[in-house]
Parts: structure tokens; sequence; C-alpha cells
């Protein structure tokens, strides 16, 4: 029996549990591998543990008495209880759902391709991805990490990161051509798109080029998938991440209106709480990452 006084044995409880739906000890014995006469002991010394009769016999079937069926109703709950925080305590170290805080651009277009590899290396792991364009606080948010982009100074968390970024303004050959945008002074003075996230990203081009931006008004769009569209329908300039627009590139259906230094001081990182310990799947997932991460050697120069 349990030290407990007031916590009597599980198995037991189990039995008692099956019981009334099975009906008979050979039924619990069955679906518990057990034999009947253990079955029946268990009952017997539940019954004297807490001194009060729990099955009565009618026919070829044992009943639960009344107390028995009210005692068993708070039981379960009990129940309940340890089988969630089992299922938890085991999803935590051999598998479950892993949080990420995603940007959709970044997320959809370098991390997505890349995301079957890892679930074919631990299918018990489970991806769920959620929109976040600016920092939030991991203590208030049920996020396991987030995809960050500027410098590493998000604050209380570690940072690996993944990927610096290398930008390109583009446009159609069209717009190119009826503009005669053969220059840098020429595009000073063209339709350029901005960033609502990012509102210095032109004057910081062109300060990189040693020029200066002529006028700073434009349409601003709140995501670059919005602003693809844009700059392929014609509508204009854009300073794009060269990651986003390699197919548009290779194509022909936008080209590089001048060739520039686009390195960006800022970079992409995966980061993660540092005052949570880091979970085995969060370790998993980022090592893995770590191997997928971009050389900055390979950028353009």
């Amino acid at each position: 029996m349990s030290r407990d006084l007031n916590l009597p044995p599980f198995g037991a409880l189990r039995a008692l549990d099956l019981l009334e739906s099975l009906g008979t000890a050979s039924a619990v014995a069955s679906e518990l591998g057990q034999t009947q006469g253990a079955i029946s002991r268990q009952i017997k010394s539940l019954e004297e543990y807490l001194n009060v009769p729990l099955v009565r016999r009618e026919k070829q079937r044992l009943l639960l008495t009344r107390e028995a069926r009210v005692y068993l109703e708070d039981v379960r709950k009990g129940m309940s209880l340890i089988r969630s925080a089992t299922s938890k305590l085991r999803s935590d170290h051999m598998g479950g759902t892993l949080t990420l805080a995603i940007l959709p651009a970044f997320g959809m277009r370098w991390l997505m391709p890349k995301l079957s590899e890892f679930s074919a290396r631990h299918p018990d792991i489970t991806l769920n991805m959620l929109t976040r364009l600016r920092p939030f606080d991991f203590n208030e948010d049920p996020i396991d990490a987030a995809l960050h982009f500027g410098a590493p100074d998000w604050p209380n968390v570690d940072a690996l990161k993944l990927m610096q970024e290398y930008c390109v303004p583009v446009a159609t050959p069209e717009f190119i051509k009826h503009n005669n945008l053969t220059s840098i002074t020429a595009l000073a003075q063209a339709p350029l798109m901005h960033m609502e996230t990012r509102p210095t990203a032109w004057s910081d081009w062109f300060t990189k080029q040693g020029s200066q931006l002529a006028k700073t008004s434009g349409p601003v769009f709140d995501q670059f998938s919005t602003m693809i569209q844009a700059v392929l329908h014609g509508q204009g300039v854009a300073l794009l991440p060269r990651y986003l627009i390699e197919q548009d590139l290779a194509s022909g259906k936008l080209v590089q209106v001048v060739q520039a230094d686009g390195r960006n001081d800022k970079a992409y990182f995966l980061v993660w709480a540092k005052d949570h310990e880091i979970s085995p799947k969060l370790r998993l997932f980022r090592d893995w990452l770590a191997t997928r991460a971009e050389d900055e050697d390979a950028l353009p120069r």
C-alpha cells in the first residue's frame, strides 16, 4: 500500500475503472494482462483500504455500488490529469510540437524548402509556424523560437545566424527602358517602392554606393510578396533580397537595374529565449538548422 494514507494503489483504481464497463473480473484481467485472482484481490484490498463496499454481485456480473460510482467520477479526473502530464513530458523529450514564429517571405522562400529534410529525420516532431513581423516577448507568447531579421539585438535571447542578406534594385525590362534607368543617378529619380518595416532601406543602399537618394516618397508595402507583384506589373523599382527573386531574374521577368554593392549589414537569425531551458526538440531543430546556414563568403561581391 502507498505510504500516503489518502493515495490508494493506482493499479487497483485502474481495475475498478475498467470493472464498471467490463462487468467481470475475468474481462478486466484479460484487458490488463493479469489473472482473474489478481484483479479480485486488488478490488478487495481497495475496499479494505477505503473501508467502503465498492462492488456487489448480480448474477454473473460485478456491479459498482453508488459510492464507488461517485468516487470514480473524481478519480477519473485525476487519471486524466496524470495522462495529460505524462503525454506532455514524453512529447517534450521524445518529440511533440515545436512552434516557430516566422517572417513570411524568409519563412516561405528559404526555410520551407528545407523542412522536408528535417521532418524526414524527425517524424515525431510537428512544426507549427505562426507569422510574426516584429519581435515579441517569449515569456508571453507560447512560441519556442523565432526567425529574426536585423542585428542579434533582441533582448534576452540566444541567436543562431542563418543568412546574410544581399539586396538588389530590380524592375521589369520595359520599365527600365521607358525610364532610361542607366545609372545610380537616374535610379535616384525613379519611382521607388518602400517596405514599411524597412523605412531607411533605400537611403542606406544609396549611401553604401556613395550617392544620395533624391526623394523618399513612394508606395509603401507591408510584405515583400505584394511588393514583388507590384514590381512585376511595372509599378516602379523595388529593393529586394536576391533570394526572393532568383527565378524572376533567371527568367528575365525582372532585371537588376544597376550593378552595385548589395550587401546588407543585417542578417537572418533563429532566436530563442535565453532564460528558458532549451528543450530537446528545439535543440534538434537548432542543430539541424545550423547545418543549413549559408556561408557569408558565398554572397556576391
